[in-house]
């Protein structure tokens, strides 16, 4: 199955800015992916060259392997939200959504069904200038919606949004990808990203510092194997003839740039006794602050 989204060298400049730098990724069908960065590393813009708002100064952004342009009625199948605030403050929630809908073809009935999606259906014929931006985070997402696509494009789709709100999102997108759907979601939240999301492009200065799986990621970097032994000098020396890095903290053993497999063979073949043996991974928000700061250096 061909990818959802797949950029080709894409690159943008602004004169003599470069925004975004030869970059490349390709996102799988039914996969959340979060795209972070620092302010500035060109996240946006590379939204708006996907969304075929910004023309790229070289390489290619394709949807569906397309480019956005080509795309035959782009509102069923691809919805997008960059900003919360493209609304008529005096039209209502309903009439707002339905102006888009008669522009897409679609039923008024559809205004109804995303409206209760997102949880609107109360507020739905209230003036959008009296919404709070929570609400109008979750407007923005109804439009997205309203042609049944089979891609969201999401930057900052949290902002405003209060805990309930935020565990609404999180289990609509977990639900909207089980279904065989795509998200690409820009945040600066990493704490909720990392509850949300299955893969991660990272950033930084407009060029690609790391595509991975999460859970590879998070393992990957500054993650280590944590095990205990009531025999931990033995296990200790049994790892480091094997040339395995091991610190010591919290009455535990810390193995680093090895696998649980591997720990625990050599304390079998060594005949340690162990208490407990578990990978114990970094943060998303420690190996961005990694990632980005070697990038920046």
């Amino acid at each position: 199955m061909p990818p959802a989204v797949r950029a080709e060298s894409l690159t943008k400049r602004y004169g003599t800015l470069t925004a975004v730098d030869d970059l490349s990724f390709a996102l799988e069908p039914g996969t959340i992916t979060g795209f972070l960065g620092p302010n500035g590393a060109g996240k946006t813009t590379t939204l708006r060259m996907l969304l075929g708002l910004a023309r790229p100064t070289h390489g290619e952004a394709l949807i569906f392997e397309r480019p956005y342009a080509e795309i035959e009625q782009p509102a069923l199948r691809i919805g997008a939200v960059l900003e919360a605030t493209d609304f008529h403050p005096g039209r209502s929630g309903r009439n707002h959504l339905r102006t888009l809908a008669a522009a897409a073809g679609l039923p008024d009935s559809r205004v109804d069904e995303v409206l209760r999606t997102v949880e609107l259906a109360g507020a739905a014929n209230r003036r959008v200038k009296g919404y709070s931006l929570g609400m109008r985070q979750r407007l923005g997402l109804a439009a997205a919606l309203l042609g049944d696509p089979e891609l969201l494009v999401l930057d900052e789709p949290a902002n405003g949004l209060d805990p309930e709100g935020v565990r609404w999102l999180r289990d609509f997108l977990r639900s909207f990808a089980g279904s065989g759907h795509t998200v690409l979601v820009s945040s600066h939240v990493l704490a909720e990203v990392a509850q949300t999301v299955d893969h991660v492009l990272i950033i930084s200065r407009g060029k690609l510092v790391r595509e991975s799986r999460l859970d590879e990621l998070t393992a990957g970097i500054g993650g280590a194997v944590r095990v205990r032994s009531p025999q931990a000098d033995r296990l200790r020396e049994a790892l480091e003839r094997e040339g395995i890095e091991v610190a010591d903290a919290s009455g535990a053993l810390y193995a680093r740039g090895t696998t649980s497999e591997r720990v625990g063979e050599i304390a079998a073949a060594s005949g340690v006794v162990l208490h407990e043996l578990r990978v114990e991974q970094s943060s998303l928000e420690e190996v961005f602050l990694e990632l980005t700061a070697e990038k920046q250096e």
